[in-house]
This record gives C-alpha cells, structure tokens and sequence, in this order.
C-alpha cells in the first residue's frame, strides 16, 4: 500500500486530488516499465478517481492493448477522445483496437482522424489507412456478392447442360398425372421434374423453388431431390452447397450415378483432382 494513498485528505481539495492523481499516475507509468500490467491498471483508475483526465484513460488503455483485451482499450480510448477529440495517440490505439475486433471502417475512420489531424507526418497511420481502404472495400464488395440474388444462366446454358446427362424416368409414385398432397415434399419434387420438360427460363427457375421446396418438406425420394437440388445451385454458382447435396444424395443411394458424375465434373473444374 502506498501511503499517501491511506490519507482522508484524498477526498480533500482539488489541488490535493491533483498532486494525488500525478503520483498515482507516476507509479502507474513505473508498474507499467516493469510490465506489470495489472498493477498499472489499477493505479491509473485510482488517478482517475481523483481527477478524470484523458491521459489517465489513454495510459490504462495502453495497459489492455498489451493485455490484448480490445474491448476496454475501445472504452478506455473512447472517453479519452471524448475529453480531447485531438488526442492522436488515444486515436491510433482506438483505431488498432477496432481493427483487432475486426471493425475495419471505425478503424479506417480513427486513423483517417489521426492523419488529418497530425498532418500526414506518421507514415504508419498513412499506410494504415491504406490498408483498411482495401480491407474496407474487399469487405463490402465481399457482402454484397454473397447479398445478390444467384440466379440460372440463360436457359439455353441450362437445357445444353441438362441435355448431357441420359434422361431418368420419373420414379414409381411421381409419375406425371400422380395426385399428391400440395403439401408433400414428393408434390414438389413432381413439380420441378416436371418443370424441367418444359425447358424455359421460368420453368427452371419455377424447377429450382421445386427442389428447394421438396428438400425442405421431406420427400421419399431425397437422394433424388438432393441431385437436382444439388444441380440447380451449381447452375446458380452456388458450388460448395451444390458438392455438399451431390454428396449427401450418393450416401444415400450409391446407385445414384448422376450424382457421380455431376460431382466429378464439378471437382474437376474446381480443380479438385
């Protein structure tokens, strides 16, 4: 225990609180030399609770950031440039901190607001900056792909693809004029073979919503409907999904050659093989 830290006179003045707040502060930066984190930690919030003040917040933040314990750097940080809205190096740590969280456009934000505000001068918040301009993009790029609809080639592309495997008879029960309940997973399945006859742009699309349906209903026939299923994604791009039902759909029935030879071709193009 320090022993000025015992006075009542710390509740005192605010001239006493501030001398109080510069030695705490000052043992803090010793603990902080010896790496003795923890220590620092709790000297710096006893400064603060004598007087608040943003170097006392950037300096505890300094200790987590060694912790590697982002979040309080952020709240730490984040007070700290509340009371000075200029503080460069409460920026940058905020800014490392957000990016170590994976919040690349706050992080972009705070080290584009420490360039500006210190000139240009540090180089390595430049390139810091030019760095999360790229992540920021790739990022958003990224989601926006994965946010756009897939949608089916042209239906040529479609009917050429489908043409190179040997037509397969509808099996016993989806045959055409088979009554089923709207319902059943089988009803779907029935819809989207029988669409994919029909050999148009609406068909196909009408086919994979069949499939879909079909999957997501339970048929008797799921090795099947995980076939075509798995056919109408990779037709989309949607490969990983499209292997991942091909797959599934040959454990089921090893007798399902078509899901053989689609996955094949598929690896192959991946370059799987």
């Amino acid at each position: 225990m320090i022993p000025w830290l015992e006075s009542d006179s710390l509740m005192g003045g605010a001239q006493q609180r501030t001398s109080y707040a510069a030695k705490l502060k000052a043992a803090g930066n010793k603990a902080y030399s010896a790496q003795d984190y923890p220590r620092a930690i709790e000297l710096y919030s006893k400064a603060i609770l004598c007087k608040r003040d943003p170097i006392f917040y950037s300096n505890r933040s300094a200790c987590y950031n060694a912790l590697g314990d982002w979040r309080k750097v952020v709240d730490d940080t984040t007070v700290a440039i509340s009371m000075d809205p200029e503080y460069v190096k409460a920026l940058n740590r905020r800014a490392n901190a957000f990016e170590q969280l994976e919040k690349y456009s706050e992080a972009l934000l705070d080290f584009t607001a420490s360039c500006i505000i210190d000139g240009f001068r540090n180089e390595a918040s430049a390139q810091s900056v030019e760095r999360l301009l790229k992540i920021v993009a790739e990022t958003k790029g990224k989601a926006m792909l994965e946010a756009k609809p897939k949608k089916l080639p042209s239906p040529t592309f479609v009917s050429n693809y489908l043409q190179s495997f040997r037509p397969q008879p509808f099996p016993q029960g989806l045959e055409e004029g088979a009554v089923l309940d709207d319902t059943s997973g089988d009803y779907h399945l029935q819809a989207g073979l029988d669409a994919v006859r029909r050999r148009t742009a609406d068909a196909y699309n009408l086919a994979a919503d069949s499939f879909e349906k079909a999957m997501e209903a339970g048929t008797n026939h799921e090795a099947l409907a995980l076939n075509w299923r798995g056919t109408f994604n990779y037709l989309r791009g949607d490969s990983a999904s499209a292997l991942k039902d091909l797959s599934r759909s040959i454990e089921l029935d090893q007798a399902m050659t078509q899901s053989y030879i689609k996955r094949a071709s598929m690896s192959l193009e991946l370059g799987w093989f």
